[in-house]
């Protein structure tokens, strides 16, 4: 019982520092970042003509998003530092919004 109030009061208050968890989610969040920018090389040096290619980009971000919210959701289950991993999956969806314009490149 004790643990739970704890991790209540926790929630409350905004008690983080985890300094740890914060070098992870940033590891993950520049790693799909990383292969996001691969496959932005990849479509410009093919000519930005491939639809695929293009839907690629908001695909690895949209996925890398979906990941970090399962690692967020397990790391709460353990009374961990969860909304450090909510704040790079935000961030994640944010860049697969600006990338879903690519596609359209590739229709002109």
């Amino acid at each position: 019982m004790d643990d739970k109030r704890e991790m209540g009061r926790r929630d409350v208050e905004k008690r983080w520092r985890d300094p740890r968890a914060i070098q992870h989610a940033a590891t993950y969040d520049g790693a799909v970042i990383g292969i996001a920018a691969v496959a932005v090389a990849v479509f410009l040096a093919a000519g930005a003509s491939s639809v695929v290619i293009a839907a690629l980009v908001p695909g690895v971000c949209l996925l890398g998003g979906i990941g970090a919210l399962w690692i967020g959701y397990r790391s709460y289950r353990h009374g961990g530092t969860w909304p450090v991993w909510q704040g790079a999956a935000w961030l994640l969806f944010a860049l697969m919004m600006v990338s879903l314009s690519l596609p359209t490149l590739a229709l002109r």
